[in-house]
């Protein structure tokens, strides 16, 4: 289904649609029409020489410098050269899509003052398939992602290069096999396609897309634990959360306890303490914290998403022009910071968890590191590490990159977001996520297999998706192939898909 871009209706999900499944794309008539009013009125700026900050002006530190009649024709090209000023490896198809997709959103307000050829042809790269070659590192997120966005403007001058069907070519030839028309760039143009933190947002859109599914397997892969561990389950009652008031945990102990159904566990067939550990009886309200993070962090996106995120702004209806800073890219680098943390600490929980299902002393009488050969194999002693190692590097991922600024350009941009860092490194911090919770995944499987009693629907389910892709450890073997293929099982989200077939959606 094609998502039509008006400016005030791009969730989330859509983004997603667009940016991973290449869901097509259609610029809503009101907001062509709200681009072309805006356009003429600039024009008429531009002929009566009304200063206006990067038409006629300079920028940065620049921006006091006036430009005559045959440099403002020409400063376009030279401002998207000299912001072209990224470095290394390239960024993923799927963010410079999501950028392009809300760079489109932000011209549909109308404010830009670009002309519409600008954003139809973005409307047709993105329908075509061809994407730019964009280096990920370069933004300190404010004045947008200039450096990433630049390069995507290149293409509008037919320079720079695109991927298109599966090539990595020059610029204006992917655009030429597309059959898309180079539009060329002409006053405010360049500024108009490049002033927003787009990389940075899409990013962070998709990444909370994943830490929601991460999130939702943390509980599944908590209640196989519990399951395991002969867990009390009165804390896992939503009337007890409710009683707080917190909806995250009044979520994630719902979601908890649909995997349960069915077991000989919840019927209360079997003993249990009256109280368990923090990392068992704690885990609706920890992973629900996260929840509660990334729910604030989404509304901030799609806030941003749907926002007029440039500078200068124009008001056709008042003749007006505004400048100030609706670049910074803060409001999103914040939230997603916390994020970052919040799926960090779902990841701290986990790991506690899974040192009980090794821990003989703290297992409910499962042999000691899930081996039955204990001495002469070690089991998944060797997990923890491998789980320890990756918690302590998104540890140091989760210290916040929105405090981190930078002054630049003479001290006329004195304050940055760093969101960029922020994107960059959430997306360590996912991957490192999914090692985490795979690795609890396996350890819980295993730890089931030594249990004679009728698991929950959800857990069972859970763990016959373990087992199509890693063994029961009867002896020792090398533990790396099994430690990757969970984390691409993680990844993948089929233990998820497994489970919400069982029980229904988990929220």
């Amino acid at each position: 289904m094609t998502v039509v871009l008006s400016g005030s209706s791009l969730t989330i999900t859509k983004l997603e649609r667009i940016a991973r499944h290449g869901e097509k794309v259609e610029l809503a008539p009101d907001a062509l029409e709200r681009i072309r009013v805006c356009r003429a009125m600039l024009e008429e700026k531009i002929a009566a020489r009304e200063i206006m900050y990067g038409v006629n002006t300079g920028i940065g530190e620049f921006s006091e410098v006036v430009l005559d009649d045959d440099q403002v024709k020409e400063f376009q090209k030279y401002l998207i050269y000299n912001h072209s000023a990224g470095i290394g490896d390239p960024a993923p198809i799927e963010y410079v899509r999501g950028a392009m997709a809300g760079r489109i959103n932000v011209h549909a307000h109308g404010n830009s003052g670009c002309r519409p050829e600008i954003t139809q042809t973005l409307v047709a790269m993105l329908n075509q398939g061809v994407t730019p070659f964009v280096c990920q590192k370069g933004s300190v997120g404010a004045s947008g992602d200039l450096a990433p966005m630049s390069q995507i403007a290149q293409l509008l001058m037919g320079e720079g290069r695109a991927y298109y069907q599966g090539e990595l070519l020059p610029g204006h030839e992917a655009m030429a096999r597309a059959g898309i028309p180079v539009p060329g760039l002409q006053a405010r143009d360049g500024l108009a396609t490049i002033n927003g933190s787009n990389l940075l947002t899409a990013m962070s859109a998709l990444h909370l897309c994943d830490m929601d599914r991460l999130l939702k397997q943390a509980e599944i892969a908590c209640a196989m634990s519990l399951e395991a561990l002969l867990a009390n389950l009165k804390p896992y009652t939503a009337q007890l959360h409710e009683l707080r008031g917190f909806s995250g945990a009044v979520r994630s102990a719902k979601a908890i306890s649909a995997c349960f159904a069915g077991s000989d566990l919840a019927a209360g067939r079997l003993k249990t303490k009256v109280q368990d550990a923090y990392s068992m009886r704690s885990s609706p309200q920890v992973i629900g914290t996260a929840h509660d993070a990334v729910r604030w962090a989404r509304s901030q996106v799609e806030t941003e998403l749907n926002g007029v995120g440039d500078n200068p702004i124009f008001l056709p209806a008042e003749n007006t022009t505004l400048t100030g800073a609706n670049f910074q890219g803060s409001p999103v680098a914040l939230p997603m910071d916390m994020a970052g943390v919040a799926l960090t600490m779902a990841c701290v929980l986990s790991e506690r968890r899974l040192n009980r299902l090794l821990n003989p002393a703290l297992s409910a009488g499962l042999p000691a590191f899930l081996t039955r050969g204990a001495g002469m194999f070690s089991g998944l002693m060797l997990s923890q590490y491998t789980a320890d190692s990756l918690i302590v590097e998104q540890r140091l991922l989760s210290s916040p990159a929105s405090i981190q600024s930078i002054p630049a350009a003479a001290d006329q941009e004195d304050f940055v977001s760093m969101g960029m860092n922020t994107a960059l490194k959430n997306k360590q911090i996912i991957e490192n996520a999914c090692g985490v919770l795979g690795i609890e995944l396996m350890a819980a499987a295993q730890a089931l297999d030594f249990r004679d009693f009728n698991k929950g629907r959800g857990v069972a389910a859970a763990r016959d998706i373990v087992r199509r892709h890693v063994d029961f450890l009867e002896v020792d073997r090398p533990l790396h192939n099994d430690h990757t293929a969970m984390m691409e099982l993680v990844g993948r989200w089929e233990v998820l898909a497994g489970v919400e077939e069982v029980v229904g959606s988990l929220g």
